[in-house]
């Protein structure tokens, strides 16, 4: 008799133990839960405010051309919840380093915008290159060769009229400028067309 009342209370105590145990961890859980929850509604918010911030500030930095700050400000909105800003704000960085980049290239005579001209042509940066080599002819209009390589340009990126009027311009001032335009690959997607035939040959049958 002794011996069969000993597991049944081995029994009872197990019993006993197994619905403790849950109720408490139960009761953690939800304890915590709330606490949770609220932090990281609170928290998202808050990140997501200071990344609108940052990228908000940086624009009008930008547009008041400030562009070191604007850069540091761009570089705050690239953390955040906010997939859509941290992409706008890396390609204002990106733009805001050439931006910074073309500033240190000191720019003051005509050759020196001539100069920075040519070369961005080469590279096919060809709305910058005209910019530059327009930059130039306001301080010397009247120098042929600006005139030339702002054609140049001009029919590289499609302006017909104005590569004809510049390069009219430029053989007017030094007619040596017609024989080179002739064997000047820069042309050669205007070759056949009347005014620029004309203009290259002026000894042909006029158009």
């Amino acid at each position: 008799m002794p011996e069969k009342r000993k597991p049944a209370a081995r029994i009872e105590d197990r019993r006993m133990t197994k619905p403790i145990t849950p109720k408490s961890a139960k009761h953690s859980e939800n304890a915590r839960t709330p606490g949770s929850i609220s932090a990281t509604a609170v928290s998202q918010p808050s990140n997501a405010q200071q990344q609108f911030g940052a990228f908000e500030a940086a624009m009008k930095l930008f547009h008041a051309r400030e562009l070191r700050q604007a850069k540091a400000l761009f570089q705050k909105a690239l953390e955040g919840p906010e997939r859509d800003v941290a992409q706008r704000a890396q390609l204002h960085i990106a733009m805001c380093d050439r931006r910074l980049e073309q500033q240190t290239v000191s720019l003051h005579s005509a050759e020196d915008y001539y100069n920075y001209g040519v070369a961005l042509t080469n590279q096919r940066k060809l709305a910058e290159a005209r910019e530059h080599l327009q930059r130039a002819l306001e301080i010397e209009p009247g120098a042929d060769h600006v005139h030339y390589a702002l054609a140049a340009a001009q029919a590289l990126s499609g302006d017909v009229a104005g590569a004809h009027e510049n390069l009219r311009r430029a053989i007017e001032i030094e007619p040596r400028n017609r024989i080179l335009a002739r064997q000047d690959g820069d042309f050669a997607s205007l070759a056949g067309q009347p005014p620029f035939e004309s203009l290259l040959y002026p000894e042909k049958k006029s158009w």
